[in-house]
């Protein structure tokens, strides 16, 4: 039965592998993809820079996007199994390149989760109706909601993906609706009072030094086809329902983005618009010019569901890295262990969660910058980090393609040369860009020193881990073979 967890007897001196359920179908994986891909936390510090953006969109989605889903087929027809972006590094590159690959994608929503939580206290403050705003600069409101949804989240993955895809699915239909309702108030609005938008603020700017790091924010937005390969074992029928799902949630993502982008660029002055409250903020502006200002509260909720659907994707998607990790023995074993009832990596996921709640702490009690700067800090190091791993990916790609043993997968040698030449360029350039400092930056020497050290701090730590624990399977390993002979 595919939603049983069957054990394997192990060979003698072999760690048994624990195996999960199959419990994410066809249209579990379409709302995983629209819930990871399109996130609408990101949207406002992108469309803070105006009308070029949309430009920017369509290049990533022809340069980056595209051949994402490419790579994610053919990388998950080849090399199936839990894992995702680290196991093909590992399969292609090496035990070392395969760690390091999911490390970065690992660390990466250590960051990324914090920001979040900050999101979702800074929206959800809008279901108590007006006067209530204020409530997200309290720092103990802000640390205690931020707290109980990191709880719920942990729980409901620990529990099991058969519950907590719900929330994932929850998650992909409130995006979804609040996209719709965003969007389409847009429309309204437009075609009743015209916009000030002109031709002109689609040009690129006299001074494109803040654009640049849009690009590599719109790569990070575009990113999370390959979630779902991470959870390979926990997929039904994954050759059949794959494929399918990635092309029905990367054309979903790529519309919803770039119109969401338009009407917020339509809808509030791109001066005006606060990377935390942005969606909110011009959904609330349209809403008054068309008289159903009681509108904000229930969009706030279906916001609110969004963010916590994309939190619980990332924390349970990414929680699996540690856990191949520590099967492999490059992190500390424990970290492979899964719950006995559940069948889950509860201690992955409880150990992603905790490093979670201590960055939130440190951002709520520590930072001397203003919110929105720790926001756009934290996630241009993020967008760094979660480029890396996709380094690998297409240049995984290019060394299959280029094998003189070459025999096909999903693609062509020629589509998958493409594929992974245009996605390496552009992953390099997004990762390069998003050195360069956003408007809400105030000290471009300290955005430098974090963005370097940061990088390098991270990199750094995943050669100790595995070279550390990378000794311990050696020598496990030979002691097994000695016990054996």
């Amino acid at each position: 039965m595919p939603n049983e967890v069957i054990a394997t007897p192990a060979a003698p001196g072999a760690v048994e592998t624990p195996h999960l359920r199959r419990v994410l179908g066809k249209w579990d994986l379409v709302l995983l993809f629209v819930v990871a891909v399109f996130n609408l936390n990101v949207l406002p510090s992108i469309a803070a820079n105006g009308g070029v953006t949309v430009w920017l969109w369509c290049l990533a989605l022809v340069l980056f996007f595209w051949p994402q889903g490419i790579a994610v087929i053919e990388l998950a027809h080849r090399y199936p199994g839990e894992g995702g972006v680290y196991l093909w590094a590992k399969e292609v590159f090496g035990d070392f390149h395969g760690f390091l690959s999911g490390w970065c994608y690992w660390t990466n929503n250590m960051m990324y989760v914090p920001t979040i939580m900050l999101y979702f206290v800074g929206v959800s403050v809008f279901i108590l109706g007006a006067g209530h705003e204020s409530l997200a600069d309290n720092k103990s409101f802000a640390l205690t909601a931020s707290l109980v949804l990191l709880i719920l989240l942990v729980v409901l993955n620990v529990i099991g993906l058969g519950v907590g895809k719900w929330i994932n699915n929850l998650g992909g239909l409130g995006t979804g609706i609040a996209a719709v309702l965003l969007i389409g108030l847009g429309i309204v609005v437009w075609t009743r009072f015209g916009t000030a938008v002109t031709a002109a603020d689609f040009k690129i700017p006299a001074n494109p030094r803040f654009v640049l790091n849009s690009f590599g924010v719109i790569c990070f937005g575009l990113v999370g086809l390959e979630l779902a390969s991470i959870m390979g074992d926990e997929i039904e029928s994954p050759q059949e329902n794959l494929p399918s799902a990635v092309a029905w949630g990367g054309v979903l993502s790529g519309l919803l983005y770039i119109g969401a982008t338009l009407t917020l660029i339509v809808a509030v002055s791109k001066d005006s618009i606060s990377v935390l409250q942005g969606i909110v903020q011009a959904v609330s502006h349209m809403a008054g010019r068309v008289g159903v200002g009681w509108i904000v509260a229930p969009f706030a909720f279906l916001l609110s569901l969004s963010i916590a659907g994309i939190g619980s994707a990332w924390l349970g998607g990414s929680a699996r890295i540690p856990f191949v990790a520590g099967l492999d023995s490059y992190m500390p074993s424990w970290l492979g262990k899964v719950h006995p009832k559940y069948a889950t990596p509860y201690a992955a996921l409880i150990v992603h969660a905790t490093v979670s709640l201590i960055l939130v702490v440190i951002n709520f009690t520590f930072t001397g910058a203003g919110v929105q700067e720790t926001f756009q800090k934290l996630l241009s190091l993020a967008v760094v980090l979660q480029l890396i791993p996709f380094l690998y990916m297409f240049g995984a790609l290019l060394r299959i393609a280029m094998d003189e043993s070459f025999a096909r997968g999903r693609y062509s040698r020629a589509t998958l040369l493409a594929a992974g030449l245009s996605g390496f360029l552009t992953t390099a350039l997004g990762i390069a860009l998003a050195f360069f400092p956003a408007q809400q930056i105030s000290s471009i020497f300290s955005y430098e020193v974090w963005m370097f050290g940061g990088t390098l701090s991270f990199i750094g730590l995943a050669a100790f881990f595995f070279f550390i624990y990378g000794r311990r399977k050696a020598a496990r390993k030979l002691a097994a073979a000695a016990t054996a002979l």
